[in-house]
C-alpha cells in the first residue's frame, strides 16, 4: 500500500491483509494517533479490491496492552477530554466491525482495556496460548469505554461480563475460548498460520455472502428477534439477486469451483 504508517505494517498475500500493530515498546498501547491510523488502514483495505479477510496481530509480546494511559490521563482533565476520547475510538471499533470483510483477531499476548475491546470488535479471534484478556479499568478508577460494556455482554453474557469487568481479573486463552471470547487457542508458533487458514477458506466464498452475513449478523444482534429475521429475510432477497449467487448455485450443480466475481 502506498499510504505511509507510523505505527502499523501490513502485509497482502493470497488476498489476505496482515495488519501489525507497531509499537512494541509500549506493548502496542492504543493512543489517537494509532487509533487514527487503523482508521485509514481500515478504510483502505475495505475499498481495496485485492484484499478479502484481514488478519489484526501485535508486534512483540503484546496484542494490545490497554489504551495509553498518558493520554488518559491528560483527557480526564475535563469530563468532556474523556468523553471524546471514547467516542473517538468506540467509532474506529464500530467501523472496522461493519467493514464489510472478515476481520480474524490473532491475539499473539495481552489484549487488555482497549485491547481486549479492539479483539471484540473483530469478527472472529484466534489466541495464542500466551494470550491474556481482560478489563482492568475499574482497578484505575474507570470503565471500558470502547464498546466492551456493550460488545462483551452481548457476546459472553451479561454475568460473564460483569465478573470480568467489575473485578478486572485477567483470564488466559484457555478460559477465553470455554466462555466464547476467543474462537480457539494455538501454539505461539502456530497463530499466524490458523488465522491465515481461515481467512484463505472465508476469501473462497462469495464476497458479497460474506459482507452481508457480517451485516445481517452485527445489526441483528441490536434488534428484537422478529426485526432481526426480518433483517435476515432482507439480506437473503438481496444476494439472491447478485450474479455471485447464481455463479455459487450453478457452480454446485455442475461439481465445479465457483468463480466469485463479486457482483
Amino acid at each position: 500500500m502506498s499510504a505511509s504508517y507510523e505505527f502499523l505494517l501490513v502485509d497482502v498475500t493470497d488476498r489476505v491483509a496482515t495488519v501489525t500493530i507497531n509499537r512494541p515498546d509500549k506493548l502496542n498501547a492504543l493512543n489517537a494517533a494509532v487509533i487514527a491510523e487503523l482508521d485509514r488502514m481500515f478504510t483502505a483495505l475495505a475499498a481495496d479490491p485485492g484484499v478479502g479477510a484481514i488478519i489484526l496481530t501485535g508486534a512483540g509480546r503484546a496484542f494490545v496492552a490497554g489504551a495509553d494511559i498518558i493520554e488518559v490521563a491528560a483527557g480526564a482533565a475535563s469530563p468532556a477530554g474523556l468523553e471524546a476520547i471514547a467516542t473517538f475510538g468506540s467509532g474506529v471499533f464500530t467501523r472496522i466491525e461493519r467493514l464489510g470483510k472478515p476481520v480474524i483477531a490473532a491475539v499473539n499476548g495481552f489484549a487488555l482495556g482497549g485491547g481486549c475491546e479492539l479483539a471484540l470488535a473483530c469478527h472472529i479471534r484466534i489466541a495464542s496460548t500466551q494470550a491474556k484478556f481482560g478489563f482492568p479499568e475499574t482497578k484505575l478508577g474507570l470503565i471500558p469505554g470502547y464498546g466492551g460494556t456493550q460488545r462483551l455482554p452481548r457476546l459472553i453474557g451479561q454475568g460473564r461480563a460483569l465478573e470480568l469487568i467489575l473485578t478486572g481479573d485477567l483470564i488466559d486463552a484457555p478460559r477465553a475460548v470455554a466462555i466464547g471470547l476467543a474462537n480457539a487457542v494455538v501454539e505461539p508458533a502456530l497463530l499466524h498460520e490458523a488465522a491465515c487458514s481461515m481467512a484463505l477458506v472465508i476469501c473462497k466464498n462469495g464476497p458479497l455472502a460474506v459482507a452481508h452475513a457480517i451485516t445481517a449478523v452485527t445489526q441483528g444482534a441490536d434488534l428484537p428477534i422478529d426485526a432481526a429475521l426480518a433483517l435476515e429475510a432482507e439480506h437473503f432477497g438481496a444476494v439472491g439477486r447478485t450474479a455471485d449467487m447464481r455463479e455459487g448455485t450453478t457452480a454446485f450443480l455442475e461439481k465445479r469451483a465457483a468463480a466469485f466475481r463479486g457482483t
